[in-house]
């Protein structure tokens, strides 16, 4: 969340004027509407490490007991443990559940026995996106199912379509990102969900490609190297295994 200058000058100075009986996280959730009522405010929860993190815009900061101060912009990191809690509690709050994603609009590629899943969103002109795809190639025993999502240039939904559309969509996919070979241009009669899987990926505040989501629901934007990704889908697979049963409606 990007706080105005102004707003945050605001905060600093009004700081000892802040009621010293804010001392729940509803309490100063209250306090801070009360004196920034234009500011996004949808969550309040006490740490371990003595703040309150405050959520709000898709972001967050941070404030004491008695709302004295804000820590907007910044990273929350662990002395101890060198974690960067910050960065590990947004994972936590844009994780979307596996099955919460509109997998017929993927594209499934299915290597070895696929028992690990990956859903993937990816732009065809990202050069990131190639590199990616080309270690993802070494992998095996996964399900990827590949989100077209044409956000960097002009012709990203040309070629997007033209994958969908193609006979094969998963070899039109990998020859592209791969080969850099392109299939043939998409005729007017066929339909691409793209526009479902933009909306779904503003929704969703996905920004960027790559942009992954893990079996367990974990979100990581950008590409990773090879290890770090196999110990991803490593620790996804067993926390989907430990996970309670979700109940069904």
């Amino acid at each position: 969340m990007k706080i105005p200058h102004t707003l945050f000058a605001a905060a600093l100075a009004l700081g000892l004027c802040f009621s010293a009986a804010a001392q729940t996280p509803d309490s100063v959730k209250a306090e801070l509407k009360k004196r920034f009522p234009d500011l996004p405010t949808e969550s309040v929860r006490k740490t371990p490490y003595g703040l309150y993190e405050v959520i709000g815009g898709g972001e967050i900061f941070y404030t004491d007991e008695k709302a004295t101060f804000l820590i907007a912009n910044g990273q929350l990191v662990d002395a101890k443990t060198r974690e960067n809690v910050t960065e590990q509690r947004m994972r936590q709050l844009t994780a979307v559940r596996f099955d919460q994603l509109p997998l017929d609009q993927a594209i499934k590629i299915v290597r070895g026995n696929g028992s690990r899943k990956l859903a993937i969103f990816e732009d065809p002109n990202c050069g990131y996106c190639k590199h990616f795809e080309r270690d993802l190639a070494t992998v095996n025993d996964i399900t990827v199912y590949v989100f077209l999502f044409p956000i960097l240039s002009p012709d990203s939904a040309d070629k997007s379509k033209a994958v969908w559309c193609a006979p094969d969509r998963a070899k039109a996919w990998l020859d592209l990102m791969l080969k850099d070979t392109a299939p043939a241009a998409a005729g007017e009669k066929c339909e691409a969900p793209l526009e479902k899987t933009l909306a779904f990926g503003r929704e969703k505040r996905i920004t960027g490609t790559p942009t992954m989501f893990f079996e367990d629901g974990e979100r990581i934007p950008g590409a990773m190297g090879r290890e770090q990704f196999e110990k991803r889908l490593a620790d996804a697979k067993v926390a989907v295994s430990k996970a309670p049963p979700v109940a069904k409606k």
